[in-house]
């Protein structure tokens, strides 16, 4: 068994690693040959996962072709802009029948896809039964450090899902599967726009009760969506969508929660952008998300309000009384 991991985000080397400790013969595929040869020096991922030593069937290679070359699944953990290249990359190295497994989360932007339609767009449809999405509440640190977390694998043929659990599963990190992509991609996907407010909510200190109920209407916005795209509701209340939103917005270790709370507390975005290292998913995903629910006449206040926030230069001061007094009742 060889798994190969594209991406050294601090996710895609969580993953690596934690397959690494259960023995697993695992490849990691450095971003440039120069960032390859300082990983495989070092031992670590001192820029995004500083402090987590790589086991010893850890391997970094500088080229996709060693770096695939044998590989019965293939993960990709890179930034959902950076997906179609990277596929495209990789296409003439993964044989039919290798199981994929997306770990980013995201819309591409212009296509409005999302990742795993991307990957079969690149790779061709007959790899469809071979893909997976891997979404949950799963902050990389407290992975990479052994604290428990679970998460859920989806695929369109569930038999993908289960090879994917079989491999991934370990007492730490518990997967489960399910047959529902469109639903654990857009949970883990939307999430992040609402964990964009939920961080300029704590930023403004207006309390718990107000962040409790905004996640509540963020997730019937999330649902409302997905609903509308053919995803099973029930999906939002597990893992990929209440779970992860939880985490998401919850949490100082969340990207997206500390953009948000630097905002509200007058910092610019591109500052905080830089002081994070790369921009939060929630930033393009709230430009997608707002053209794909008006192309479908799905209301989304909250993404709206973020989009503002984000793209026009609206207070997050005002965007949360806006949507305070804005946001309807779950019942209605």
């Amino acid at each position: 068994m060889k798994v190969a991991v594209i991406g050294t985000t601090s996710w895609g080397t969580t993953l690596a690693v934690i397959l690494a400790k259960k023995g697993v013969d695992v490849a990691l595929l450095g971003f440039t040959p120069s960032e390859a040869k300082k990983l495989a020096a070092e031992r670590e991922n001192a820029d995004r996962l500083p402090g987590v030593r790589f086991p010893a069937s850890l391997s970094v290679f500088g080229s996709i072709d060693e770096t695939l070359r044998g590989a019965s699944i293939v993960i990709v953990a890179v930034p959902s802009q950076e997906m179609r290249r990277n596929m495209r990359e990789a296409r003439d190295h993964i044989p039919l029948k290798t199981i994929i497994v997306s770990g980013s989360k995201g819309f591409e932007l212009g296509s409005d896809k999302r990742m795993t339609e991307v990957i079969i767009d690149e790779l061709g449809e007959k790899y469809k039964p071979f893909v997976c999405a891997l979404s949950g509440p799963n902050l990389s640190r407290e992975i990479a450090q052994g604290l428990p977390a679970a998460s859920v694998v989806a695929a369109y043929d569930i038999k993908s899902a289960e090879a994917a659990r079989k491999v991934l599963n370990s007492p730490s990190f518990q997967v489960y599967t399910s047959s529902d992509v469109v639903g654990v991609e857009l949970g883990g996907t939307l999430k992040n726009i609402v964990a964009l407010g939920a961080g300029m909510v704590d930023g403004l200190g207006y309390g718990n009760n107000a962040k409790a109920a905004y996640m509540a209407h963020g997730l019937s916005e999330i649902a409302s969506l997905g609903i509308a795209l053919g995803a099973n509701p029930v999906t939002f209340l597990g893992l990929s969508g209440l779970g992860d939103l939880l985490a998401t917005c919850d949490s100082t270790l969340s990207r997206n929660h500390t953009l948000g709370e630097g905002m509200a507390r007058g910092r610019s975005m591109n500052e905080i952008i830089e002081a994070i290292g790369s921009t939060p998913e929630g930033v393009p995903t709230t430009a997608a998300t707002l053209k794909i629910a008006g192309e479908l006449g799905v209301d989304m206040p909250i993404t709206k309000r973020i989009y503002r926030v984000l793209y026009e230069g609206l207070s997050p001061a005002q965007a949360m009384a806006e949507l305070i007094g804005d946001l309807k009742p779950l019942s209605k």
